[in-house]
């Protein structure tokens, strides 16, 4: 299924939450913590898909270097899962030949490939150069926006993040609370490790992203993904030379998190 989305405000379609529905859901994510805190990834994702705490839950991929291991867990729990990857017009052939083979070969049964509307591409970055003047605008369009609109009547979504990827997801807990739009995030792997999604993998036999045996540890859209020499941090080769380093899907306080702000 594709779906071609053009939101018309900051954060797409959803309205701020209002200080009842937050402190509703902040007891609802508190709740679910003490639920699940001595639990693994597997037992998380049970209960966000299954427990009335968590609500009408969606599943955001990449489909990127790590993303077969959420993926395959997701699938192991509920095949139709909604399934939300975000197609910006500017990812790598492989990974868009990687997202349908994944797709089927875990049979996922509902996934949503969301694209921004051609005419608000055309309205706002007519030439496809905006990446090059102001990088968060760029991902606010072709990432932020169409996600935005897919997620509304959506409780919550279960992301891929883990707390060794930066500082700023250093506490990171498997469900927090996304302020701007009171939606919950489940991160089911938050306390896994690189080599406990290598194990995953390779005791499950997933297939590997094709760009990671090319030096690609960490994949986004293509002119913003450049190699990682050997020794760096993975995510160097995202916006490179770049004072960035989220894509601006996850907010803290109305902003993207970048490195090194509190969360």
């Amino acid at each position: 299924m594709t779906l071609h989305l053009a939101p018309d405000t900051p954060h797409g379609s959803t309205p701020a939450p209002g200080p009842e529905l937050l402190a509703d859901r902040r007891a609802r994510v508190a709740a679910l913590n003490a639920r699940y805190r001595h639990h693994g990834a597997t037992a998380v994702l049970q209960g966000a898909l299954s427990d009335p705490e968590a609500g009408s839950i969606a599943m955001v991929s990449s489909f990127g270097a790590e993303s077969v291991a959420l993926l395959h867990l997701v699938a192991m729990v509920d095949r139709s899962t909604p399934v939300l990857f975000i197609d910006t017009r500017l990812l790598f052939a492989e990974t868009l030949a990687y997202q349908q083979e994944v797709a089927e070969r875990l049979r996922l049964s509902d996934v949503r490939v969301l694209r921004t509307d051609d005419a608000a591409m055309q309205a706002r970055d007519p030439y496809g150069a905006l990446r090059f003047s102001d990088t968060d605008a760029c991902c606010a369009l072709r990432k932020t926006l169409p996600l935005e609109q897919a997620l509304d009547g959506f409780d919550g979504w279960i992301t891929g993040r883990k707390r060794f990827q930066s500082r700023t997801r250093a506490a990171l807990d498997f469900f927090e609370l996304e302020e701007t739009t009171g939606r919950i995030k489940v991160n089911p792997m938050a306390h896994w490790a690189p080599e406990d999604i290598a194990a995953y993998m390779d005791e499950n036999r997933l297939p590997r992203h094709p760009l990671v045996a090319q030096g690609y540890p960490s994949i986004g859209c293509a002119p913003c993904t450049s190699k990682v020499a050997p020794g760096e941090d993975p995510r160097a080769g995202r916006w490179r030379g770049k004072d960035k380093d989220e894509c601006g899907i996850h907010f803290v306080n109305g902003r993207a998190v970048k490195m090194g702000e509190g969360q």
